[in-house]
């Protein structure tokens, strides 16, 4: 290779180099997790992260504080799934891993995890406290919203909203356990253990 071609092939290099550079950082960037970029403010006067936050589509979340760490439980209010929560708070803004799963669903699908923030506030002296914030899918903070409120007079119970073994093998609705035992076995459901006859539907006045 002659000298004039050398240099020429150094010059080409030399011009495509940063756009390759610049290519790559542009592809790259479409896979990078999708974060939400909040600047942590005060937490609102008489403000606290435990509590029982209700969303119409998430159901109750309970929440339970302990420092600057958070963590919780919710279940739908189809009763369909439930999940947990669990991060660390600072100030008005609480991030966190979370992971939903399926009632009596088994396999790769009866589960989903992901990451997500609230930010707490309270809109009006008197008003009902509110958390808001985004759930994403595997590193994603951000995805969909999830808007709650603060109910009063609650007091969180996380381990309240994991079902049970009844509840994961229901088929009423949502797996919700009906309240109703099935009698013992060579006994009818009209009677007791004592051999009496029950009240049940149909056995009264």
């Amino acid at each position: 290779m002659s000298v004039r071609n050398l240099l020429r092939f150094i010059v080409f290099l030399a011009v495509l180099a940063p756009l390759a550079l610049t290519a790559l950082a542009c592809g790259g960037s479409s896979n990078a997790p999708k974060l939400a970029h909040i600047k942590p403010g005060d937490m609102p006067e008489n403000g606290d992260w435990s509590g029982v936050y209700f969303s119409p589509l998430y159901g109750y979340l309970h929440l339970v504080s302990e420092g600057e760490n958070v963590h919780g439980a919710w279940r739908t209010a189809s009763g369909e799934k439930w999940g947990e929560v669990h991060g660390s708070a600072t100030g008005n803004v609480f991030r966190f891993e979370w992971t939903e799963r399926v009632i009596g669903l088994v396999g790769p699908s009866s589960s989903r995890t992901g990451k997500g923030y609230f930010v707490y506030s309270i809109p009006k002296e008197g008003e009902a406290h509110e958390i808001k914030g985004e759930i994403g899918l595997g590193p994603d903070e951000k995805g969909e919203a999830w808007n709650a409120v603060k109910q009063t007079n609650m007091k969180p119970d996380p381990k309240s909203v994991a079902p049970d073994e009844v509840e994961g093998r229901s088929s009423g609705a949502g797996g919700w356990d009906d309240g109703q035992q099935k009698a013992p076995e060579g006994e009818s459901e009209g009677e007791s253990e004592s051999g009496d006859e029950g009240e049940g539907e149909g056995g009264g006045l």
